[in-house]
């Protein structure tokens, strides 16, 4: 769902984007990686449509592959829509805001930048289920990762790009890999680092994580989590990856020397990151052939007016916490 020429009718969007990533981030380096996980959930089940960022009855929200979204993240897409629109009206949807808080955000925390085509629109209602459930899951291995992500045309050179830009920086609540403190020797079947070596660092793991809160978060990058940079790519090559999703990566012969490539040479990462950020953002709704600019990120247009705020914090599992 594209129409042509939204981005030409506010001049002004994309600075007053940036402004507003650039003072969130300096109150929250957190939210940049937050920002990173909503685009990659709102396109990959169904295209960058700004679905998840519906509200109510339905929501891709109350559904568990999206209950640790970052809730700030999540409300200053809203916020900038509502600048955005001050200045220049309706004129910009929220898939097109997602897709440039985005990139500002990798941006400003080291990343590279990259052209942000607008004209998206906003879809007039969630994804269904079954395609937020084709999303990569924490303890997915490597076939059926290139498998979600081929399904989409995402080839296994974006699978990485896209894995490391998304997990170098951020973090992730402890149940999401959980199953690692009691499977060391499958994980180090898929780690190019010695058997010992994956042994302390799971142990390091599960002493981060053996505190009585149900919200404990872990570093996704050990060695620079709130920088973007390949750091993400070295730890894999020493056994040093959080998520199983992420290590089997390195330990696969269709994956690893494409890790290998990475934790080499940074540069490599940046342009390969840019042309995949690209194809997910050019990711489109088949099967919904009408979109509209909301008003509201958290409702379509047609519906009825409400504390929208107040209604997106509820749907945030009050004891999942989340995934930066």
């Amino acid at each position: 769902m594209v129409s042509p020429c939204l981005g030409s009718s506010c001049p002004s969007v994309e600075g007053i984007v940036r402004s507003a990533v650039e003072a969130a981030l300096q109150q929250d380096i957190a939210i940049a990686a937050g920002l990173l996980r909503i685009f990659f959930h709102d396109c990959f089940p169904q295209g960058c449509d700004a679905s998840l960022l519906l509200t109510g009855s339905g929501s891709e929200q109350q559904l568990a592959p999206n209950l640790t979204l970052q809730p700030r993240a999540l409300q200053l897409i809203e916020e900038i829509r509502g600048k955005v629109h001050a200045a220049c009206g309706p004129t910009v949807s929220c898939a097109d805001i997602t897709a440039l808080a985005t990139r500002d955000a990798v941006y400003a925390s080291g990343g590279p930048s990259y052209a942000v085509p607008l004209g998206r629109l906003d879809s007039l209602a969630p994804a269904p289920s079954s395609a937020v459930f084709q999303l990569p899951q924490a303890t997915s291995d490597a076939s059926t990762l290139i498998g979600a992500f081929k399904s989409r045309n995402l080839s296994e050179t974006d699978l990485v790009a896209l894995s490391g830009g998304g997990h170098t920086i951020g973090r992730a609540h402890c149940t999401s890999f959980s199953n690692r403190f009691n499977t060391d020797t499958s994980w180090d079947n898929n780690s190019s680092s010695s058997s010992s070596s994956s042994s302390s660092f799971v142990r390091k793991l599960a002493a981060n994580c053996s505190s009585s809160s149900p919200n404990r978060l872990q570093e996704l990058d050990v060695t620079t989590p709130d920088v973007f940079d390949n750091k993400y790519f070295l730890n894999l090559q020493n056994g040093q990856g959080v998520l199983t999703s992420d290590q089997v990566l390195a330990g696969d012969w269709r994956t690893g020397w494409i890790v290998n490539g990475y934790a080499g040479n940074h540069w490599w990462f940046y342009d390969q990151f840019r042309q995949s950020m690209i194809k997910l953002g050019n990711l489109k709704n088949t099967q919904q052939q009408q979109g509209e600019i909301r008003r509201s990120c958290y409702k379509p247009n047609n519906a009825p007016l409400q504390s929208t705020q107040t209604k997106l914090l509820e749907l945030i599992h009050p004891a999942a916490g989340y995934q930066q």
